[in-house]
């Protein structure tokens, strides 16, 4: 870690990527573009992203103009406090529940995060004890799917409780929403707005990573005086400057085939910032056939990391350590104000809108779709059924005569071009079938292949963006579990089981029409399904 509040380092260890990257570095000074980005310059990334830009570049001064939450984060906490209410319950997607999450856990103070549909993991949230819990409702526009589905839920388990629900329930939004119009209309406890010119991946120092982490506890004055040292130094047109350095060495090793850019915390002591990152990086740059798609991994020994091939360029979070090619050190909050800088430079030298998210809708339209017929008898049927597990293959992915779960990973692994990469995609409980994360390092080795895990629908608002709008070298995936016991949405004609199930369906049918391979494998139990998953696996040919 850095020794003073905001300090952040970025350093290339690979001295080929330094060579590479230090012309890049000295064009940004030149071009003075520290400078213009903090001055919120929408023509940074060309005059098709500038309508865009225009209104999505208030981040860069949220250390400061953030400041006058502080004091209405700490007025309601001690009013909640007061009334035994501690219990700090989180409903939001993507931008909405990344940062908080990892503000939270870095600070190590207790917050539910609701990011999922998957029912089980619902209900135990629920299962939490009522009497001394509030939720926070996060979303930019309130129509998120997920997110208004637990509103729902929540406000009717409260009322349910005897508990007086709007006393219960802090929205976070964006002024003018329709959100903002329904909260006030119901009476909810407290409507917090955010600044409506920050997208919702550059949000963490918005009222939408500040409130509920503060509300849990985190001492998020202290985040923005991390995050505003490491101003000083990102807006300064300068080739030390690290956001210009860390922003050059990912778009200098894009530019020599390396897409790819695998993440390890090596003891920075923030607890998940790889999982934000991925949000932050996937979503901004993967468009128009291009971008960085992040993979998370264990460890610096893990597969991907310690043995990253050309098409990847790995990064510690904190110290350099073996095969690490850029390490970045500091406070939490500098390094989200760094590579927030970093990823804008990126989208630049890539000539992407780093901004946008075009392919995002497609996948939510489709749920949409599924959901409309979700009352049709229409059958869906396993192409094979082996043990626990029902097998679904996008057309001419699976080999005449392939019988069981170990041919269908085959085929799916041999269909990945070289370079490309798996994504495991895991529709299930993120906390009960939390082992499910094995998937990712051992379909690696096997694979040798860049690998990604992402829990579905929550990767939606991520890494969903480069699926469709980035390189089209990846198969998928995805993995479904049936529901022991579904949760109606109150006032929806359907329950979370089968939004889940719908979002699962509408993101696979999205990818096939891409041309990209999906191979589903539907747990008939979940825990037989994955105990014989990770055994298909071993059975599998390196």
């Amino acid at each position: 870690m850095a020794e003073h509040p905001g300090d952040v380092a970025v350093t290339l260890i690979d001295q080929r990527l330094a060579e590479e990257a230090a012309p890049l570095v000295s064009g940004l000074v030149a071009d003075q573009v520290a400078s213009k980005l903090t001055a919120q310059d929408p023509t940074l990334w060309g005059p098709e992203a500038e309508s865009e830009s225009a209104i999505r570049l208030s981040w860069t001064t949220l250390a400061e103009s953030s400041r006058p939450l502080l004091a209405e984060i700490d007025a309601l906490r001690a009013e909640l406090r007061a009334e035994g209410v501690d219990r700090v319950v989180l409903a939001g997607m993507g931008g909405s529940s990344l940062a908080p999450e990892v503000i939270a856990n870095t600070a190590a103070v207790p917050l539910v995060v609701l990011d999922t549909t998957d029912p089980g993991q619902v209900a135990d949230a629920l299962a939490g004890d009522l009497e001394r819990t509030v939720i926070v409702v996060s979303s930019k526009s309130g129509s998120t799917v997920e997110t208004d589905s637990h509103r729902r839920v929540f406000e009717k388990a409260f009322t349910d409780a005897g508990i007086d629900a709007a006393a219960r329930i802090v929205v976070v939004t964006d002024p003018g929403s329709p959100l903002e119009k329904s909260s006030v209309e119901a009476g909810y406890r407290r409507v917090f707005q955010a600044d409506p010119h920050v997208g919702g991946r550059y949000s963490a120092l918005t009222a939408f990573g500040l409130v509920p982490a503060g509300l849990a506890g985190a001492d998020v004055a202290g985040l923005l005086d991390e995050a505003a040292a490491a101003a000083e130094v990102l807006k300064a047109d300068d080739e030390a400057n690290p956001g210009l350095l860390l922003g050059a060495a990912l778009g200098a090793a894009h530019a020599r085939g390396a897409e790819k850019v695998v993440l390890a915390d090596t003891g920075s002591g923030i607890k998940g910032f790889g999982d934000w990152v991925e949000q932050l990086v996937a979503e901004s740059t993967g468009k128009q056939g291009t971008g960085l798609l992040p993979v998370v991994v264990e460890d610096s020994d893990a597969p991907g990391f310690a043995d990253a091939g050309t098409d990847a360029t790995t990064v510690a979070v904190g110290p350099a350590v073996g095969t690490a090619r850029i390490a970045t050190e500091g406070t939490l909050g500098g390094l989200m104000l760094t590579w927030e800088y970093a990823t804008a430079v990126a989208g630049r030298l890539l000539g992407i809108n780093p901004f946008d998210q075009p392919d995002v809708e497609a996948a939510k339209a489709a749920a949409r779709k599924l959901l409309d017929s979700a009352g049709d008898d229409t059958p869906d049927t396993p192409a094979v059924t082996d043990g626990a597990v029902e097998v679904h293959a996008s057309e001419g992915l699976l080999p005449e005569g392939t019988t069981t779960v170990a041919g269908a990973l085959h085929a799916l692994l041999a269909a990945a071009p070289a370079h490309g990469y798996v994504a495991v995609q895991a529709y299930l409980d993120r906390l009960d079938d939390a082992s499910a994360v094995v998937l990712r390092p051992e379909i690696a080795r096997k694979s040798g292949l860049q690998t990604t895990f992402g829990w579905g629908p929550r990767f939606l608002h991520s890494t969903g963006q480069y699926h469709k709008g980035g390189h089209q070298n990846g198969v998928f995936l995805q993995i479904t579990g049936a529901v022991e016991q579904d949760l109606d949405v109150p006032d929806r004609p359907y329950t979370l089981g089968v939004l889940q199930h719908a979002q699962a369906l509408g993101d696979g049918q999205v990818l096939v029409d891409h041309g990209r391979p999906v191979l589903r494998l539907h747990f008939t139990d979940r825990a037989a399904g994955l105990a014989q998953l990770v055994n298909a696996l071993a059975e599998v040919a390196g």
